[in-house]
């Protein structure tokens, strides 16, 4: 990804001396355990160590790689410059390329994961924040963008919250998933290396020994892997909808922070965009591009073929380092979202009383009056307010209909905002568990 929608610390993990180092863990972990199962000799296993200090020089892997064309190949000729050509004789022993490759990569999944599961931690707070900070801040729901009956901006936080938790469930669930590694061979029937090998190898690199690889991991997992982090980005983008929306001038209820000395638009000077979050919609869209691939990966020919590689090598820096920019962006937007009470309870109150008329019909239905008159009763004044602007509590009150069901005093208790919100504590604490 470019540097504009990128973090170090994800980048980092990402990089030709990161992948470097940890091909070199693997393959020193592994002489390691060859020595200690008599394979190979000690001394030959210890010199490998000499390098653990050295920083690879990827320039030099490449220039190897522009003859051998084999990547593996020319870092394992790099490492045997350091290491001495008759020490390193005997790295790799027994290896093919994707227990190097697929081991590596998967630790950088893990990696990456980490840092993707602490960022929607700190999502997490800064929504339960202004979850308890809006729990009574009345406004309008919407069905179809159209007013429908009054919920709190305190339960729109605390429905994303709920969403983002159960994303944190399936970030931790895939790491879980493609926190295994392989070092089985060709084929990945064990024949020319032990098992106990790729035991120690995992367990020295956090990860679990794949129960039964071929000569690649199976790629389902990668695949529930990057579907997880499509379902964390459509997420993002669904909060990221309803601030944009929020903040449309004609609504205005919230909008993301602008900062002293921030500029909206280049020819109108009064403009205030919602560009974080129309950013937010973008970045969702590439992290989802990753998904479809990740499952056409899961189909590979016979024991191993590479036509997962390519696609590997782009969606997994860019998936993770995008999701990681993305996450931590909203989180900057929800801490500084500025709210507008005010202007909640005046949408809500433009068409005059409109919001309430499922409490009219329902205490007609309950007065003995029928569902279908009932339902036509209520909306033949409700048009009034659409049509000719009328106030609906008004129009009810000189309904001689709705007067013979329901008297004076029942229908002004029909317009009280507090039945609204009345179970709000009761999902507040489904939500939270305080």
């Amino acid at each position: 990804m470019i540097p504009r929608y990128s973090r170090p610390e994800m980048v980092a993990i990402w990089s030709p001396e990161t992948k470097f180092r940890i091909w070199y863990e693997i393959e020193a972990h592994a002489c390691d355990a060859m020595a200690d199962l008599g394979v190979i000799p000690r001394e030959n296993a210890e010199a490998v160590w000499k390098a653990k200090d050295v920083e690879f020089d990827v320039a030099r892997i490449d220039e190897i790689e522009a003859v051998t064309k084999h990547d593996v190949i020319a870092f394992l000729t790099h490492l045997a410059e350091h290491v001495g050509s008759e020490e390193a004789r005997f790295v790799h022993q027994g290896m093919t390329s994707s227990d190097v490759l697929d081991t590596c990569f998967n630790v950088q999944l893990v990696r990456a994961a980490d840092i993707l599961i602490q960022d929607v931690k700190d999502l997490l707070a800064a929504l339960k924040r202004r979850a308890y900070e809006h729990k009574d801040t009345v406004r309008i729901g919407r069905s179809h963008g159209i007013h429908a009956e009054p919920t709190t901006m305190g339960l729109t936080f605390a429905r994303f919250y709920a969403e983002m938790d159960r994303n944190l469930n399936r970030l931790e669930k895939a790491r879980y998933e493609v926190a295994t590694g392989a070092i089985s061979g060709a084929v990945g029937t064990f024949a020319n290396i032990d098992p106990r090998v790729e035991e120690h190898v995992c367990a020295k690199l956090g990860l679990e020994p794949e129960p039964i690889s071929t000569q690649v991991i199976p790629r389902d997992r990668h695949a529930a892997f990057f579907a997880a982090l499509g379902v964390v980005a459509s997420s993002i983008e669904n909060i990221a909808v309803e601030i944009r929306h929020t903040q449309r001038t004609e609504v205005l209820e919230a909008e993301e922070f602008f900062s002293k000395g921030q500029k909206g638009s280049s020819a109108m000077p009064h403009k205030r965009n919602p560009v974080l979050t129309e950013n937010l919609t973008g970045l969702a869209r590439l992290v989802r591009m990753a998904v479809v691939p990740a499952m056409e990966n899961v189909a590979l020919w016979h024991e191993r073929d590479i036509s997962h590689s390519s696609v590997e090598r782009n969606i997994g820096p860019d998936a993770t380092v995008t999701l990681d920019f993305a996450l931590a962006r909203l989180t900057s937007v929800i801490d500084k979202l500025v709210v507008y009470p005010e202007n909640m309870l005046a949408n809500m109150n433009k068409f005059r009383g409109l919001v309430m008329s499922q409490r009219v019909l329902l205490a007609l239905t309950q007065a003995g009056v029928s569902r279908e008159d009932a339902y036509k009763l209520v909306q033949r004044n409700a048009m009034k307010v659409w049509e000719e602007g009328k106030d609906f509590k008004t129009e009810l009150l000189g309904d001689a209909d709705v007067t013979a069901a329901l008297s004076t005093e029942e229908i002004e208790e029909k317009f009280d905002l507090g039945y609204h919100t009345k179970h709000v504590d009761t999902i507040f604490a489904r939500v939270f568990k305080d």
